[in-house]
């Protein structure tokens, strides 16, 4: 049953993840022609940078996060007494971390009517492609639909198992 927890777990947090790249995606798009920000200078395009980190977990306490106790169990599924399982259950995280992107340089744009134009008429603008960051949007939700069916079917293995 681990295994399958594990599964919800790791997809729930790829579900995070892909939702946060979306949200990247609509902000890049919507900053695409923002010559002038808070900071100063034209909008630096983001993304998302996604990492994988393994840690070991006393299984006691992703039963306690569960909320289910194992007091007693029906005397024909186990001979002997009841006990718990003291191991450690190696689980992968995901984490993801917004940054923005190192290669991202600006477009120059000759508009000497501009305000922001500089003394020979150029223009910085973001070097946000619109068609690029489509892409990456329709890429995340495929990915994020992914992540839905992998969680409907371990729920589905999980009533399976427990109609047995």
């Amino acid at each position: 049953m681990g295994g399958l927890i594990n599964a919800i777990e790791i997809s729930a947090q790829g579900l995070s993840t892909q939702r946060a790249k979306m949200d990247i995606v609509a902000q890049n798009m919507a900053n695409a022609e923002t010559v002038e920000t808070a900071e100063g200078g034209p909008y630096r395009r983001k993304r998302i940078v996604v990492s994988e980190e393994k840690k070991s977990t006393p299984f006691t306490t992703y039963l306690s996060k569960a909320g289910t106790k194992l007091a007693r169990t029906h005397t024909g599924h186990r001979a002997g007494s009841a006990r718990m399982e003291t191991g450690s259950v190696e689980v992968s995280s995901v984490k993801h971390e917004e940054i923005q992107d190192p290669d991202s340089h600006f477009r120059l744009i000759h508009d000497p009517a501009h305000p922001n134009a500089d003394e020979e008429g150029f223009v910085k603008m973001p070097d946000v492609d619109v068609v690029h960051e489509m892409v990456d949007m329709m890429a995340a939700s495929r990915a994020y639909e992914a992540n839905t069916t992998v969680i409907s079917a371990a729920k589905k293995m999980v009533n399976d198992a427990l109609d047995i």
